[in-house]
């Protein structure tokens, strides 16, 4: 699948907090998303014969190939369960179907309304009309008798004990909250845009789970991103510079599973995001490694994790995501690592994490806000701690 595919266009709705978007319905700005990714690419929604999501996403393909009059479909594809693990695995799916000849132009989507919804992941969250959001995972009942009812309670376990065992701080947090909340400043598209954060405000907010406190936390939002992607051969022709989809890679440990759930804290992989078996294959499929990119898109739901995929992914040992992360390191445009330029789930929108990989693509066209000069490899890892969970690497076209 090396070089053989590429994105060839993104689109997205506004971006709005919770509940700040109630004249559309969620399944509009996904194809509201789709249509716009389409215009970016020079092409018809109409030639459009596939659709890549994850997470048991609400806007299933045959409707949206209905909606927009999508003459053939063949391929409809889900990542279930992981969370927004998912997310570069969706990408993947495209790629591979492109690749194998089952498709031929793919709609990688998400779109998630809160606001209309209810808190993705939230155990017992119900709609405006009062009906449950889904159905709780069979996986959760391991851990509601214990109180986690949040993925912030969730991974808040995770990361205490990666704070255990290496003295990891929560002020290294905040650096992960302030070069996302500074590289929203530049966006004007982030919901965050015009609001600073400084490490003296991130240490003072209030207490979420411990040791996250609000801004450790990603954000709640409504809005809807999609890619379209293409065979690298039928990229040439069109409008924008082809974004190559170089590796991607899916999975995690398979002793471990799904962390969220079980905690398995004596398998020697936790804590972590669950992300190192998957490095590794996408660093062998990529044919280069951590020190090779140039900027990196890190799935944040919430800061302690973004830590663990440092490590997980090579940037750093384990145990140093740390101090890794000091010293602006991830700031835009003179750390060594740009991290998370649009803003990320924490500062831009939380689309699930969609929007990490629009922004890796902008960053390869040289068209992001906070834009890294000469840019030719991008880094978009899925959520962490979950299983599965998923990268891939992009490639300047």
């Amino acid at each position: 699948m090396r070089d053989r595919v590429c994105v060839v266009g993104v689109g997205e709705s506004e971006y709005r907090r919770w509940g700040g978007i109630s004249d559309r319905s969620e399944f509009q700005l996904a194809c509201e998303a789709i249509v716009a990714a389409c215009a970016d690419a020079g092409l018809s929604p109409h030639e459009l014969d596939g659709f890549a999501s994850y997470s048991n996403d609400r806007n299933d393909a045959p409707r949206l190939a209905a909606a927009l009059g999508c003459p053939e479909l063949r391929l409809a594809s889900m990542v279930w369960d992981g969370g927004g693990g998912g997310v570069c695995a969706a990408v993947a799916h495209a790629a591979q179907a492109i690749h194998a000849g089952a498709a031929s132009c793919v709609a990688v989507v998400r779109a998630l309304c809160q606001g209309q919804y209810g808190r993705f992941g939230r155990v017992g969250g119900r709609t405006r009309g009062g009906q449950p959001t889904s159905a709780t995972p069979a996986g959760f009942g391991f851990i509601l008798p214990f109180g986690l009812l949040s993925p912030a309670q969730m991974c808040a376990l995770i990361t205490r004990r990666h704070m255990h065992e290496f003295g990891t701080t929560h002020r290294q947090m905040g650096h992960v909250a302030v070069a996302a909340r500074t590289h929203a400043l530049r966006n004007p598209r982030a919901v965050m845009h015009g609001r600073p954060l400084t490490l003296e405000d991130h240490a003072s907010a209030r207490p979420i789970a411990d040791p996250y406190r609000l801004y450790d936390c990603c954000l709640e939002t409504d809005g809807a991103c999609a890619l379209v992607l293409v065979a690298a051969d039928r990229a040439r022709d069109l409008r924008p510079r082809p974004v190559h989809v170089l590796a991607a890679a899916e999975g995690g440990e398979g002793t471990w599973g799904a962390s969220l759930f079980i905690h398995a804290a004596p398998s020697p992989a936790y804590p972590s995001s669950n992300g190192a078996p998957v490095a590794r294959r996408l660093w062998a499929m990529a044919g280069c490694g951590p020190g090779d990119m140039d900027v990196v898109q890190l799935y944040e739901n919430f800061t302690g994790m973004v830590l663990m995929t440092l490590e997980d992914f090579g940037f750093c040992a384990r145990g140093e995501g740390g101090p890794f992360v000091e010293d602006g390191k991830l700031g835009w445009p003179d750390g060594a690592l740009p991290f998370n330029t649009s803003g990320g789930n924490l500062s831009e929108a939380y689309v699930h994490g969609l929007n990490l990989v629009v922004e890796g693509v902008r960053e390869m066209r040289g068209e992001s806000t906070c834009q890294v000069p000469d840019a030719e490899l991008c880094l978009v890892a899925g959520g962490p701690g979950t299983s599965p969970t998923s990268a891939v690497v992009l490639r300047r076209g």
